[in-house]
């Protein structure tokens, strides 16, 4: 299956969340701040960026995360509502490159890069034995 036959370069979605305290770092290592976390912003930005063009896909297909390289700007309180973004800016045969973002307001909290890849569920739970 090439990517490039259906996803197309454009295609974008954004998601928001309210920050819990389940999402930040003083959650999970203690002693730390109660902000959003890195990851936990990453994480965000990976399902942005499947949602963009799940609906392009074909029945037994998804797209797993392959590459991330992000910057965390700036912190989020408990409470802070993000709203991250992504948009396709590239399709290889079966990769798909996203521009990332996320906002608290218009504050810039991170940015970066991020790619997805093409895969059949069917023959990639074969290929694992599950």
């Amino acid at each position: 299956m090439d990517a490039r036959n259906f996803i197309k370069v454009g295609m974008s979605a954004e998601r928001t969340l309210v920050v819990p305290v389940e999402r930040t770092v003083g959650h999970f290592v203690s002693g730390m701040p109660f902000v959003y976390a890195t990851p936990m912003m990453i994480l965000e930005m990976e399902m942005t960026s499947g949602d963009a063009i799940r609906a392009s896909l074909q029945p037994g297909w998804v797209t797993v995360g392959t590459e991330v390289d992000i910057r965390h700007l700036a912190a989020a309180l408990v409470g802070a509502t993000v709203r991250t973004t992504a948009k396709v800016v590239a399709v290889e045969r079966r990769v798909i490159r996203f521009e990332v973002e996320a906002f608290e307001g218009t504050r810039r909290l991170g940015e970066g890069r991020h790619a997805r890849g093409l895969v059949n569920v069917e023959m990639f739970n074969k290929r694992l034995g599950a």
